[in-house]
């Protein structure tokens, strides 16, 4: 089996090859000298191609996208034209233009793009079904420290053009987990963000995001708290009777994800329907539009 790594633009790459070594052979592409160095290091065996091009010209049975989210529709037409499964590092889109890019581009070939929050596949909740008609309100909570933004790091993820800053990129953590639970017929109510702690952000480390089903009327709403000693991400769905929590901690699903990606190398369609993965990208969109 024969991956590439597209791009190296987050810490999520490290990650994923390090379970992808275990299955076959690692190509990268990085135009960043210290991120390849540091791949490199760790997987010294990776074949190392010059730029984009070179990588897809290898013969490959999948690949990892990377890049920084405002390159993503530039790098994924040749990408999809390897005709290769291809997971896309979220989110995949933070603005109108990108999301309407990439999703010309995946339409006509869905069945072979995943691009999805890790916490889907998480074993505390990939397995987890609710009858809508029990539902009174849903709510995720998101804690994920952004403090190293407050430093410079990777700018154009804390720039709300570019990679959409904290309420797109730890929002679709929350978003991503309630559609999963409630399917793609929604739509947004409101949005709002504030910086509460780190006062150089671009962005903002506090954010929340509400938003409601077409066909029963749920409310949902998600909580960013980018000002946090620990990580953790929780799911509340009340009904009548009380609240049930579903708390992701731990094992976040970064194998999970892997191994729904691998099966898609293996022939499998993507587990997730790039019309559930387009509903959360326009909710994220749109409550930044907000």
């Amino acid at each position: 089996m024969r991956i590439a790594m597209a791009g190296l633009a987050t810490s999520h790459p490290y990650a994923d090859a390090r379970t992808l070594a275990r299955h076959g052979e690692l190509a990268v592409w990085e135009p960043d000298a210290q991120r390849l160095a540091t791949f490199t290091g760790e997987h010294p065996s990776a074949a190392v191609a010059g730029d984009l091009e070179e990588l897809l010209a290898r013969d490959l049975d999948g690949i990892v996208l990377t890049v920084p989210t405002p390159q993503v529709p530039a790098a994924l037409g040749p990408v999809l034209d390897t005709g290769v499964p291809v997971f896309i590092n979220k989110p995949a889109a933070a603005t109108r233009d990108q999301l309407t890019a990439i999703d010309n581009l995946i339409r006509p070939c869905a069945e072979r793009v995943l691009s999805s929050s890790v916490l889907r596949f998480a074993p505390a909740f990939r397995d987890r079904v609710i009858d809508p008609a029990d539902v009174l309100a849903v709510r995720a909570t998101v804690r994920h420290d952004v403090g190293i933004w407050a430093t410079g790091y990777n700018p154009w993820q804390d720039t709300p053009g570019e990679g959409g800053g904290t309420l797109v990129t730890m929002g679709v953590h929350g978003v991503e987990l309630l559609v999963a639970l409630l399917g793609p017929e929604v739509s947004l109510v409101g949005a709002a963000g504030a910086i509460r702690h780190y006062d150089t952000l671009r962005s903002e480390d506090t954010g929340v995001i509400a938003m409601q089903w077409w066909g029963s009327g749920i409310p949902g709403t998600v909580e960013v708290l980018g000002v946090s000693e620990e990580e953790s991400y929780t799911v509340t769905v009340h009904t009548r009777t009380g609240a049930d929590e579903i708390v992701i901690a731990g094992d976040l699903g970064y194998e999970g994800t892997i191994d729904a990606f691998l099966a898609m190398v293996g022939g499998a369609p993507s587990p997730v329907p790039w019309e559930q993965t387009r509903a959360i990208l326009d909710i994220l969109v749109s409550a930044r539009e907000a």
